[in-house]
């Protein structure tokens, strides 16, 4: 029995545990009432592996007779690691968490590259197929965590406003991201038969290079599609490190994360009605915009919160559309306090979010939720998209392209297709914003022209609070 209670045996059944932690945290996270619980599997699930991991470690240096320097880094890493992701986590707002999010995926992208380098410049015994095997993974985990790392670098910069978020829009790009598919399969292929150190350094510029490329290409209005897909792939980076580390928890673990971002990213894609493969090879076959995002169109009709106020008074339904606006402004507790006054007085509200309001997925329903908005009355755009046409009073926070119009109705918009909230069809519109400025997408809202369209100008939470008050 002794021999069987080794510090390797032990931490394996640590990471089982562990692994079904993330299992249940993801089964969690599916739907908003058992999210906390889901966040809260992660965490545990997170804490034992990364114990077991650290313990597995010492107990090993200790048993050789001595504390080797390996371990003493290990811990050094893990404290120093955990300190700044304690300190970011708590002092970062809800509008930087999609540019965090990002950053963060470049962090496992790059450890995918140094595992890979490591896995090659280190000593191994293998032979025959083993050691092409082992090739192979090295040359692969290298390429899937460059691209990560260069293509989370470049999202982190567009969502930050460091890069205009405009799509880059090279000639013969479609060529360029297929070339560089097919040079690094030959590559792969060259590797495996004779590993020559260059050839990594080839593969490794090559795949940075296009990370880069892949995500520069993609707009704006796609950027939460891309978060999600690079969650995708720093999942699959993760397990192809698990496979050179010889880690059953990095690669089950990796497998989790690859698997749900690339079924998230491909749910976004028919929400947004655009092609998967298109966004995920860098906006392959999407044409540049071919109109500008500052031109008016008509006359815009302003409204101040006292008028605002007696239309929501003398409305018997009302719909609330928030988008990235609300989470820059911090308007959530106060459009939270304006729903539960106007459902006092008997008026029937409820939230439209979008797929992808915001610049995360999720990112509305996180922030509703912090200012406690009952589950029930959120819902989903195809849930109340064909009440709009019966409904008296929208109120639009902070939202642009997804209730832009053009993408219904002009077949020359950039977002043309894409599936938004029909808020328009409402009997009367009213949209906070802080001046007239395209949306991230860089398309102008013809919405702010219609007739039952008007625009209450301003930061959204004391325009919201203005409303509050003449309530």
């Amino acid at each position: 029995m002794e021999t069987l209670l080794t510090p390797a045996s032990i931490a394996g059944a640590a990471y089982l545990v562990a692994a079904l932690l993330f299992i249940m945290s993801l089964a969690g996270l599916s739907r908003h009432e058992t999210a906390r619980a889901g966040v809260g599997y992660g965490i545990a699930g997170m804490v034992i592996a990364l114990i077991a991991t650290v313990w597995a470690v010492v107990v090993d240096a200790w048993g050789s007779g001595s504390l080797a320097i390996g371990s003493v880094l290990l811990l050094v890493a893990v404290l120093v690691g955990g300190s700044i992701g304690l300190w970011r986590a708590r002092v970062v707002a809800m509008t930087g968490m999609p540019e965090l999010i990002a950053l963060l995926h470049s962090f496992v992208g790059l450890a995918a590259v140094l595992v890979g380098w490591n896995g090659a410049l280190g000593e191994n015994h293998l032979t025959g197929a083993l050691r092409d095997i082992h090739h192979a993974e090295v040359f692969i985990g290298v390429f899937i965590g460059a691209v990560t790392f260069t293509g989370s670098i470049v999202a982190f910069l567009k969502l930050s406003a460091r890069m205009k978020s405009s799509p880059l829009m090279l000639p013969g790009k479609n060529v360029l991201n297929l070339g560089a598919l097919v040079l690094f399969v030959v590559l792969t292929v060259w590797y495996v038969m004779t590993p020559v150190l260059w050839l990594l350094i080839v593969v490794t510029v090559l795949a940075l290079l296009l990370g880069w490329h892949l995500v520069a290409s993609i707009g704006g209005g796609d950027m939460p599609v891309v978060i999600s897909m690079l969650n995708s792939y720093s999942g699959w980076a993760a397990a192809a490190a698990g496979f050179l580390l010889n880690n059953d928890l990095l690669i089950v673990t990796g497998a989790l994360v690859g698997s749900s971002g690339a079924y998230l990213s491909y749910i976004m894609c028919k929400a947004m009605n655009r092609s998967f493969v298109s966004v995920i090879a860098g906006g392959f076959g999407i044409a540049a915009p071919t109109s500008s995002g500052d031109t008016e169109e008509g006359e815009i009709r302003e409204v101040e919160a006292e008028a605002a106020a007696t239309l929501l008074q003398n409305a018997s339904s009302v719909i609330i559309t928030p988008g990235y606006g609300m989470a820059v402004a911090q308007a959530q507790y106060p459009v939270a306090e304006l729903s539960a006054k106007l459902r006092e007085r008997g008026v029937q509200v409820r939230f439209g979010i979008h797929p992808v309001a915001g610049r995360l997925p999720g990112h509305m329903n996180v922030l509703l939720a912090e200012a406690k908005v009952p589950y029930d009355i959120v819902e989903e755009m195809d849930e109340i998209n064909d009440d709009l046409a019966s409904t008296d009073v929208v109120l639009v926070i902070g939202a642009n392209d997804t209730v832009n119009p053009a993408a219904a109705e002009d077949p020359g918009s950039p977002i043309a297709g894409m599936p938004v909230l029909r808020v328009w069809e409402a009997e009367n519109v009213i949209v906070f914003k802080r001046s007239m400025a395209a949306g991230y997408a860089g398309v102008q809202n013809p919405l702010f022209f219609r007739e039952n369209a008007q625009m209450l100008f301003g930061d959204a939470k004391e325009r919201v609070e203005d409303i509050l008050r003449a309530l």
